[in-house]
């Protein structure tokens, strides 16, 4: 099959070597504190972070048919690359830069990472450098659009969905980061609590995972019903689950008794989850599976997400039991339907997500983090749990109608849909030209 050249995508890249002679992102001469442990912590949970993106790899790889490995692990993989050279240009600024309506960061302000090396630290994270915190931020940026990918595997051109991570991470996941973790962010202010990115990452991927099945519409195929390899599937699945150690412990930015509580409830959340994952399935006459326990296991993780530094670790295991049983019906409401979420993003992940950010707004105390001004619903107060039913409504209309205007406008840029006989010969030759 010929291939047309794309010259594009090289010329973009060679506008941003040209924008780096320009813009040299010498560092600052600012005087900056710095704690050595907490550097030595951030360094380790950044590595953290990005390893899961790898294990996000294997965990969807190993869902899939032989002939489509490749081509679903390379879109995971592409996502490193990809956000790596957006994050330094302007998409660091547009999540933290200078608040333009609590909505997104002006481009400017840290545009080619001008301001960042060796600049004042941020508020959130006074101990380590400022230049640490954007690539701690960065990992976040990188396995979110990567989580979607499973929605639409086995389907999907791959210039197409590079061009729709680029957008994706524009005009949703910079908005919704920005609103949460930037201090004059939208959602921020209403007092919506997420503590690692249960509404930034997981809520935000799910929903744009659901508009792509619906949009995309079934597959040609059987997909994902012969997986390739199961124990890809529980290697990612260990991968993820190190990995996640740095995204919630981390999000403490610093080597505290904060990270240690987030740990904990991380731990005990996912633990709970993919016992209640295949427990449930026994209570329904259904035999416990490899792939069951991981799906748990994963879900439990993103439930936990949000509310990992602010609830109790007896709290956490409510919030891994919970999180579980929703997926795992909305997992068997999804197979009975026709939307082809082919991996099950929406359930673990979307869904996950939402049922993280409401019982983050039930349990949540002051006790654990004193960044917690109003407690839960648990202890007798409504205000955070109202705030984050508000929150959770705005951020999915906005993601699931957005999603849809992106995709629509990928579609009229470049084909999404494979044709019948690339889906039939399988994308690992058709969009690589490679086999296992």
């Amino acid at each position: 099959m010929e291939t047309k050249k794309s010259i594009l995508p090289f010329i973009a890249l060679l506008a941003v070597v040209v924008l780096a002679f320009f813009f040299p992102s010498l560092p600052d001469d600012a005087e900056v504190a710095i704690d050595g442990s907490d550097v030595a912590w951030m360094l380790t949970s950044t590595a953290l972070v990005l390893i899961m993106t790898p294990g996000l790899a294997f965990f969807y790889g190993g869902m899939v048919k032989k002939k489509n490995v490749i081509s679903t692990m390379l879109q995971s993989f592409i996502c490193m690359a990809v956000v790596a050279v957006i994050w330094v240009v302007f998409g660091f600024s547009l999540v933290f830069g200078e608040s333009i309506g609590g909505i997104i960061g002006n481009p400017a302000t840290y545009f080619m990472f001008e301001g960042v090396v060796g600049g004042p630290n941020w508020p959130g994270a006074p101990t380590i450098p400022f230049a640490l915190f954007a690539m701690y931020q960065l990992k976040f940026a990188i396995i979110t659009p990567a989580l979607i990918t499973g929605a639409f595997a086995e389907r999907i051109r791959f210039k197409s969905y590079v061009l729709f991570l680029i957008l994706f991470f524009v005009f949703i996941y910079a908005p919704l980061a920005h609103a949460t973790w930037h201090p004059d962010g939208l959602l921020a202010g209403i007092g919506v609590l997420d503590f690692a990115g249960g509404t930034v990452v997981h809520m935000s991927a799910g929903v744009t995972a659901l508009a792509s099945a619906l949009y995309l519409k079934r597959g040609n195929g059987s997909s994902g019903s012969n997986p390739a390899r199961i124990t890809y599937v529980m290697l990612g699945t260990g991968l993820l689950w190190f990995g996640w150690f740095g995204f919630n412990a981390g999000s403490a930015f610093g080597a505290n008794g904060l990270a240690a509580s987030a740990l904990a409830t991380t731990s005990t959340a996912s633990g709970a989850a993919a016992l209640a994952w295949i427990f449930f399935d026994a209570a329904r006459g259904k035999k416990p599976t490899a792939i069951g326990v991981c799906i748990g296991v994963v879900v439990g993780l993103v439930a936990i997400t949000p509310a990992a530094g602010f609830v109790t670790v007896s709290h956490s295991l409510i919030i891994g039991v919970v999180a579980a049983i929703i997926s795992r019906l909305v997992v068997e409401w999804r197979t009975h339907s026709r939307v082809d979420d082919t991996l099950d993003v929406f359930p673990s992940h979307g869904v996950g997500g939402m049922v993280g950010m409401i019982l983050t707004g039930v349990f949540a105390t002051h006790t654990i983090n004193g960044a917690v001004t109003t407690d839960g619903l648990f202890f007798g107060q409504t205000g955070l749990f109202m705030a984050h039913l508000l929150g959770l409504v705005g951020a999915v209309v906005f993601t699931f109608i957005m999603a849809f205007v992106l995709l629509k406008a990928t579609d009229l840029v470049s084909k999404l849909r494979v044709s019948v006989e690339e889906e039939e010969e399988g994308l690992d030759i058709t969009q690589h030209g490679e086999s296992l």
